[in-house]
């Protein structure tokens, strides 16, 4: 397959313009969408999207219960699952929970949000991903800024930008306790890294990115030439977070008494169902990257 987006192949960074649209929906048709013109249009040219309220008060003290309650059931679970903040014996992200809880799985199904996402995405979706994020006061330590379809494309061969990230605040996300960060507009550029890809990267990088990380230059060029500055996603818990695959983020460490808490999920198109790792290591676990879904959200899922 050819490959659109290189990466991690040059010792000098490139810089291109994204091959595929944002929104995978002809926008004629913005009258069917479960979002507004003036919400697509942000989408669209930000590369993001909050929404508030989707979920009720209920419903968001039922999540934060869920997660701290896995939580507690994981604190000493040996799992490759399990990733532990770099410094510490602390539960950093547990991953696949769509896949290992009944509860979460009926959470990434929900009617509300297919809705949104398969208007996004244009067609029928599954999880490529799902997992919950902890970041506790004091010790929550940072993400480094990367683009995510860099990462789903070189490591686990995720054809074109047809995939987007979905995160519920699980606490309340404020301009100081690590809120996420995002560039306005950078989904638009692709930035090739430099470096190859270590053989199993992955357990590396998800407790420290080093590799798949942008050079300076791009990001300082992201940040000032695009005219989109930096943007902070803050907002109370039950704030929905939605950011398109090659939306360059971010996120500090924590250094108040106030945690962040997040569920993550990844909804990629049925029709940009992954191929061979483009970087040609090998392919990062299940639990990290879904290959085997058959049947999109929505529908009766069976995994193989």
């Amino acid at each position: 397959m050819q490959d659109f987006y290189p990466s991690r192949v040059s010792d000098k960074p490139q810089i291109t313009k994204r091959k595929d649209p944002v929104i995978h929906t002809d926008r004629r048709l913005d009258h069917e969408a479960p979002l507004s013109k003036e919400q697509l249009n942000f989408y669209e040219k930000n590369g993001f999207l909050q929404i508030e309220n989707l979920f009720s008060e209920k419903e968001v003290a039922a999540m934060q219960k869920a997660i701290f309650e896995l939580q507690d059931s994981n604190k000493h679970t040996q799992s490759d699952k399990i990733i532990r903040e770099p410094d510490s014996d602390e539960i950093r992200s547990i991953f696949s929970v769509d896949q290992d809880d009944e509860y979460f799985k009926n959470i990434a199904g929900d009617e509300r949000l297919l809705k949104i996402v398969n208007h996004l995405l244009g067609s029928d979706v599954y999880i490529h991903q799902s997992r919950i994020n902890y970041k506790p006061g004091f010790s929550g330590k940072e993400f480094n800024w990367h683009s995510d379809f860099e990462t789903w494309h070189t490591e686990d061969g995720m054809p074109r930008m047809r995939a987007l990230s979905m995160s519920i605040a699980l606490s309340d996300n404020y301009i100081h306790n690590g809120p996420l960060m995002l560039v306005p507009g950078s989904h638009n550029y692709y930035v090739s890294c430099v470096g190859e890809t270590p053989e199993n990267n992955y357990k590396q990088s998800l407790q420290t990115q080093k590799v798949g990380v942008p050079d300076n230059d791009s990001l300082k060029w992201l940040v000032e030439k695009i005219g989109g500055g930096l943007s902070v996603a803050t907002g109370k818990a039950g704030t929905i977070t939605i950011f398109e695959s090659n939306t360059m983020h971010a996120s500090t460490s924590n250094m108040t008494p106030y945690p962040r808490n997040n569920l993550f999920m990844v909804y990629n198109s049925v029709e940009n169902k992954l191929v061979e790792p483009f970087s040609g290591a090998g392919k990062r676990p299940e639990y990290i990257a879904v290959r085997k879904t058959t049947e999109p959200l929505g529908k009766e899922t069976v995994l193989k």
